[in-house]
């Protein structure tokens, strides 16, 4: 399950686990227009884990998704 919040700066996903008994913490997915941030509760010690992402990056994982192993170089536009 997911919901998807539309907020003055960014655009809010949080993902929720509804999967087997070993639940894991929701995920917020925070869409900015220079990065994208992944937040997630870290159960041992009850605080806030945040990774940011650039949009460059973004970009790779979306084209990592649907390639086989290897690596790669996207070419820019430009």
């Amino acid at each position: 399950m997911f919901t998807i919040e539309h907020e003055f700066d960014a655009t809010v996903i949080t993902l929720i686990d509804e999967g087997a008994p070993e639940l894991t913490e929701d995920v917020t997915i925070s869409a900015f227009e220079d990065c994208v941030t992944l937040t997630q509760l870290d159960p041992r010690t009850g605080q806030p884990v945040v990774v940011t992402l650039s949009m460059a990056q973004v970009n790779d994982l979306l084209a990592a998704l649907d390639l086989p192993e290897g690596s790669y170089r996207l070419m820019r536009g430009g």
